[in-house]
């Protein structure tokens, strides 16, 4: 990480770390808020063998920190802001702050909100907000949200309260600093979800004041790290897109103010995968029988990554649990994805003789490895292959179990990070066709909401015939589609310019392992 530069000074002359310390001390944060607990989280702390504490921000009367900043900022207005009315952009999370905020001041308040927010958090704002607040939906990320929102800023002339990069909302998101550091005088980790950095900034800032011994560590999604690559490389970058699956953190540029303040109090920054995240979801589950969001379990995904990375290092880990405001949809993702994410379900194609005492000797290298899904169809009259998924206790166990089948013979390709596999093959294993000629195989991923399937569908209109399609709703933050296309050599060529005309990403895989050993139709090109 590059250098801390020298300290910022304040337009008031006082130096700007004084301040904000200053600024959350004397908060009005609990005219609303609640100090949330500092618990230990047993099961995890017997894991990895160190104290983790898990603060409790989903407790909030809103279910995230986010009411902090946002009613902090909103309580410090003038009477003449207040009469203008306050605008914000948010994910959800902000929203529910400002749209609580709103009704308990009295402020009238704009918040738009992308179209990809949970349904669950555009509905609660509304009931929060009541009459008081106006919802617009716009864009596919906070930071479209944000450009509708100065828009309409400038055209209305309402009072902007930013969800991250303004002095008085940091200030109230420290206050989750000031409390960790009341329920425990110095952890030797702090782990914070980035976004923006509002969280990040304050956390950091207070806590480093008071005890600098503390690290201080930031948790991105590893599709959503603009504050990391900020940090790497000693500027604010731009992503051109971010994931958003943990929609509350899917932030394309961080604030000024939290990227000055993230540079010089923060230690580190961890980036972890959608798996991960997932897993971390239900490890905040077992631990409170509460379900996180994913932003809400980022820190703790971060965490877990950290002791994993650093065996040796000694003290208590603290991780906030920012937030439980999950999508009920999202839930067969995260329990399926969460056992990879963890690393305890590997999965396997497997290719055996069809011939007697075949499945026999596959089933003896199993081992006492338990099968979580075995997928198999008769096909050809020499070979059989077999999509299977085994519990394992680790990542070890994977070339242990893929050696046992190689040493009775068996062909064997570990898919456990294949996309393609975990998202469609292992729900279509047995189709292959004999008719399924000259195909290609496409997948494809757009942002998940509603109609988006059947704008996609009215897009796939080609010459060619569609020989393979599938999609499965999983309540996650992209669809994901798997396509086959017959097409002659001679056609290639026009197939990309169609390709790229249907606006969303995508991927060829005509060429994976996977696809030719469970699908792919003999003569196939």
């Amino acid at each position: 990480m590059n250098a801390r530069p020298a300290m910022n000074v304040w337009a008031a002359g006082m130096p700007i770390d004084t301040e904000l310390l200053h600024r959350a001390r004397d908060s009005r944060v609990y005219e609303v808020a609640c100090e949330t607990p500092l618990e230990t989280a047993t099961r995890l702390s017997a894991q990895l063998r160190r104290r983790v504490l898990l603060k409790r921000e989903d407790l909030q009367p809103v279910f995230s920190f986010k009411l902090r900043g946002a009613y902090n900022k909103m309580a410090g207005l003038g009477h003449a802001e207040r009469a203008r009315g306050v605008i914000a952009a948010s994910a959800g999370n902000h929203a529910q702050g400002v749209a609580l905020a709103a009704a308990t001041l009295g402020i009238r308040a704009v918040i738009v909100m992308p179209l990809t927010a949970p349904r669950m958090k555009v509905d609660a704002v509304r009931q929060i907000g009541g009459d008081a607040v106006e919802i617009v939906l716009h864009g596919e990320s906070y930071s479209d949200a944000q450009a509708a929102a100065d828009r309409l800023q400038a055209e209305r002339g309402l009072v902007f309260v930013h969800p991250f990069d303004d002095l008085d909302v940091i200030a109230g998101q420290a206050t989750v600093g000031l409390e960790i550091l009341r329920q425990h005088p110095a952890p030797a980790a702090v782990f914070v979800p980035v976004g923006g950095g509002g969280l990040l900034a304050g956390v950091a800032t207070c806590i480093k004041a008071l005890s600098p011994q503390t690290r201080i560590i930031g948790v991105q999604a590893a599709d959503s790290d603009a504050m990391a690559r900020s940090l790497e490389t000693g500027a604010r970058v731009r992503l051109s897109d971010v994931g958003l699956f943990a929609d509350g953190t899917a932030v394309k540029q961080v604030g000024e103010l939290t990227f000055a303040l993230c540079r010089r109090h923060v230690d580190a920054m961890v980036r972890v995968d959608g798996d991960a995240i997932c897993a971390a979801i239900r490890d905040v589950y077992h631990e409170t029988r509460i379900v996180p969001e994913p932003s809400g379990a980022l820190a703790l995904a971060g965490l877990k990554q950290y002791a994993a990375d650093h065996p040796k290092t000694t003290g208590d880990l603290v991780a906030i649990v920012s937030g439980a405001n999950m999508n009920f949809d999202r839930l067969r993702f995260v329990a399926e994805r969460a056992e990879v994410g963890e690393q305890r379900e590997a999965v396997f194609a497997v290719t055996i003789p069809e011939e007697r005492g075949s499945f026999r000797r596959f089933c003896a290298a199993l081992g006492g490895h338990d099968i979580t899904e075995f997928n198999y169809r008769i096909s050809d009259t020499h070979v059989a292959h077999i999509f299977v998924g085994v519990q394992v206790a680790s990542r070890m166990d994977h070339g242990a179990l893929a050696n046992a089948f190689r040493a009775e013979g068996f062909d064997v390709l570990d898919l456990t990070d294949d996309e393609l596999a975990k998202q469609h093959l292992r729900h279509m294993v047995g189709g292959r066709s004999p008719l399924a000629r000259d195909e290609r195989l496409y997948r494809f991923e757009f942002p998940e909401r509603p109609g988006a399937l059947m704008r996609f569908l009215e897009r796939l209109q080609p010459d060619w015939n569609i020989s393979l399609f599938h999609y499965r709703n999983q309540g996650a933050d992209y669809g994901r589609i798997l396509v086959g296309i017959q097409i002659h050599t001679e056609d290639l060529p026009a197939l990309q310019p169609f390709l790229d005309a249907l606006g969303h990403r995508c991927c060829d895989e005509s060429a994976n392992p996977a696809y030719r050993l469970l699908l792919r139709a003999d003569g196939s090109r």
